[in-house]
């Protein structure tokens, strides 16, 4: 099919003109060239294609039903060639990108505005999940890039950190002075009587409160496991328990006085968050483009 491809140029060429000098001078070849092209697909389908006359030439009834597929076939590769021009003329790509729910709203999309902005033909799927389930759709090549929590182990994957990230606890001032009128008064005693509301498991979050608790011989009695983060402010706003939230997205609730901060006599450590993807991945133009805008950190 392939050697034979050229010769079907050749004939589709033809067909259209109805004339085998007019076949010639679009395709820049001579005369003899075109009339041998057609006798040897001739051969190779075992059928007479045109039939030869004074004017020119016409297609038989075979040559017919060819000269359809043949004409559809050039048109959808012209076509093809279109499409191509104007993605590359209009920078057309497509980028799809895991991240939570949390670090979606709280830091994906002041990035995404202006990438948007500078770049607004590329199309922009987001699949909302944990850290983990990111990280197995990056491996399965379900997704192009995801914005997570640095693991421990970064498998084969790169990773770009973007910013920092701190753990803390707050809860309303009337669910801890009702606390300290059970006259709880260090912390490990509040931590062990009080509603603790965190994080699912499935939350790389959640696994690095668990190891800080254990490191530090913190007994957590009363768990309260929440899906997502905007979930535990609404519960610590409304006075359910102690909620261990990131501190950047609890700001004006803290300047306000409507949540407190818990102090701790072990603090707990800042952590990274950046975008990652895998080392073994085929970079688009339109992912390049990404990596680079964050890279420059053009929202910041």
């Amino acid at each position: 099919m392939e050697q034979n491809l050229s010769l079907y140029h050749i004939f589709n060429t033809v067909a259209e003109t109805g004339n085998i000098s007019k076949a010639a001078k679009e395709l820049y070849i001579s005369q003899p060239a075109i009339s041998k092209a057609i006798s040897k697909l001739e051969q190779n389908l075992d059928i007479p294609l045109f039939i030869r006359n004074s004017r020119g030439v016409k297609l038989t009834d075979e040559g017919k039903v060819l000269y359809e597929h043949t004409r559809k076939a050039f048109d959808s590769l012209i076509k093809g060639e279109d499409t191509i021009r104007k993605i590359n003329e209009l920078e057309i790509g497509h980028i799809r990108i895991g991240v939570s729910t949390t670090l979606c709203k709280y830091i994906l999309l002041p990035y995404l505005k202006k990438f948007i902005k500078d770049n607004p033909h590329i199309k922009i799927s987001i699949s909302c999940q944990s850290t983990f389930h990111t990280m197995k759709l990056l491996e399965e090549n379900k997704i192009d890039i995801g914005l997570i929590g640095k693991p421990d182990n970064l498998k084969e994957l790169d990773f770009y950190s973007i910013d920092e990230i701190e753990d803390v606890f707050v809860a309303t001032k009337t669910y801890v002075e009702n606390l300290k009128l059970r006259e709880l008064n260090d912390h490990a005693d509040i931590f062990q009587t009080a509603n603790i509301l965190l994080l699912d498991e499935e939350n790389i979050t959640r696994h690095y409160i668990d190891d800080y608790f254990y490191r530090n011989n913190i007994q957590i009695n009363n768990a309260l496991e929440i899906s997502n983060m905007d979930l535990l402010i609404e519960f610590a706003r409304i006075g359910l328990g102690i909620a261990c939230v990131i501190k950047d997205f609890v700001k004006k609730d803290l300047a306000s006085g409507t949540l407190i901060e818990i102090p701790l006599d072990f603090p707990i450590q800042k952590r990274e968050i950046g975008f990652a993807y895998s080392n073994k991945a085929v970079l688009s133009n339109s992912m390049e483009k990404f990596i680079q805008f964050y890279k420059k950190g053009l929202t910041h």
